[in-house]
């Protein structure tokens, strides 16, 4: 009988080294009331959901859309670009929804995410500390693997 090793939730950097990149979908640590499956969070992220279900603001956030990072998540979760998306956000503009906040960088969405109730955000697995709670992970698209990778090691976009 094979026995199956499950890896921590937050590995270590050398630990995150050796496995694929991933896209660590976060939130703080008392968590969201929400169910973290895949359509939800595309919903969260497209500003389709804006509240929990005990009633409290969902804050998504975005990195750059140059980002190697953004790239991956849109083409992983929301099966698009970020430039591919402002077609949507510009009419989703109109109706009075904006898209998520944009920050600068992982470490960024990481203490946001860890001191705002309702935050949600993503950043390489690799950076997943005990600030904050994964609840889900992506995976990264073979063409941005080693540009996320890399994020790993320098922790900048």
């Amino acid at each position: 009988m094979a026995m199956t090793v499950l890896a921590p939730m937050a590995p270590t950097l050398t630990a995150a080294a050796a496995r694929e990149p991933g896209i660590a979908i976060i939130v703080p640590p008392a968590g969201l009331a929400i169910q973290y499956n895949r359509l939800s969070l595309r919903d969260v992220f497209l500003r389709r959901i804006y509240i929990d279900q005990r009633g409290h603001p969902i804050i998504p956030l975005n990195l750059p859309p140059d980002s190697p990072l953004r790239q991956a998540f849109s083409l992983s979760l929301l099966s698009a670009t970020p430039q591919s998306l402002q077609s949507y956000w510009n009419e989703r503009y109109f109706h009075g929804v904006l898209p998520p906040h944009v920050l600068d960088s992982p470490e960024a969405v990481l203490r946001f995410v860890a001191k705002t109730q309702g935050a949600v955000g993503y950043v390489p697995a690799c950076l997943v500390d005990p600030r904050v709670k994964e609840v889900a992970e992506l995976p990264v698209p073979p063409e941005l693997r080693g540009a996320v990778a890399n994020m790993c090691h320098t922790g900048v976009p």
